[in-house]
């Protein structure tokens, strides 16, 4: 074979090399983005969130409608950093995955927050002296915390197109669009499929996003460009999906959810318990 093909190993560590060169410089950009973003969410937790909790300036209720879970936000971004500069870049985006909740809610409640902000004042002077004062600190550089808040909007953004590109690349071939506007990632992982026929159960990859559930299988470990791979097997629309958790309702080890399309119902299986019941509302959040 290397004989006939001599250029072969050498063009797979080309591409290996080249992947490993993006790889590297994707994280690098990454964790110049994270410290830039650090330093500008560090400004509003230490000279407002902590400083008005201590203060007593504003009542815990509003605190929590202005800012909601903005310190929980800064931690994640905190521990993401941490293991970017590490070079830990696939284990930081993974355990940041499990924290985007916290950006979902505050994107939810963002309107509100602004709405309440401006309320305070309007009413409070004692916050409005406050607010005043910190916004002319050298670190503010002539900016206000309502420049500073929509930040973690901007960034969840950012994170869903980081997503959408990084599982674009993960499927074998162009058929299938993960670059779609207005299409959200929400979470991938393992599940075995229960064939309607009594064949044996099938191990599948799946990708779930605000429209549609991709399943996926592996590319065979020995092809040369796609052994890290997956080849896409369906693709479900969310518009029309039922979901039930058919069972898996008590403390039972793992469960069946059952999706039911228009001409076709999909009945997946793990043993893990937490894990169906996170699939369960995962799929219930994206057909809702």
């Amino acid at each position: 074979i290397l004989e006939l093909y001599p250029s072969a190993p050498n063009t797979v560590e080309e591409q290996r090399a080249r992947w490993e060169r993006k790889r590297s410089r994707t994280a690098k950009e990454l964790l110049v983005t994270e410290h830039r973003y650090l330093e500008q969410l560090d400004l509003v937790v230490t000279f407002f969130v902590t400083i008005l909790k201590a203060k007593g300036t504003l009542k815990p209720a509003v605190m929590e409608t202005i800012f909601g879970p903005l310190e929980s936000i800064y931690s994640a971004s905190q521990v993401l950093s941490l293991h970017l500069e590490r070079g830990n870049l696939g284990l930081g985006l993974e355990n940041f995955c499990q924290k985007l909740e916290l950006y979902g809610h505050y994107a939810e409640n963002f309107e509100q927050a602004n709405k309440t902000l401006m309320e305070q004042l309007r009413k409070n002077k004692s916050f409005q002296r406050f607010k005043k004062l910190q916004e002319t600190r050298p670190q503010f550089q002539g900016r206000k915390l309502e420049d500073l808040l929509p930040l973690p909007l901007q960034r969840l953004h950012q994170e869903n197109s980081l997503q959408l590109h990084r599982v674009q690349k993960l499927l074998k071939g162009q058929k299938i669009q993960v670059l779609t506007p207005g299409r959200w990632y929400i979470r991938e992982g393992w599940l075995l499929v229960v064939p309607s026929k009594g064949e044996e159960l099938k191990r599948r990859m799946f990708f779930l996003f605000s429209d549609i559930f991709i399943s996926t299988k592996p590319c065979h470990p020995l092809h040369l460009l796609n052994s890290n791979k997956f080849a896409c097997t369906a693709v479900y629309p969310l518009h029309q999906c039922v979901v039930d958790k058919v069972f898996g309702h008590t403390q039972s080890e793992g469960g069946l959810l059952s999706l039911s399309f228009p001409h076709k119902t999909l009945l997946l299986m793990s043993t893990d318990q937490q894990d169906i019941n996170d699939w369960h509302q995962s799929l219930r959040t994206a057909v809702r």
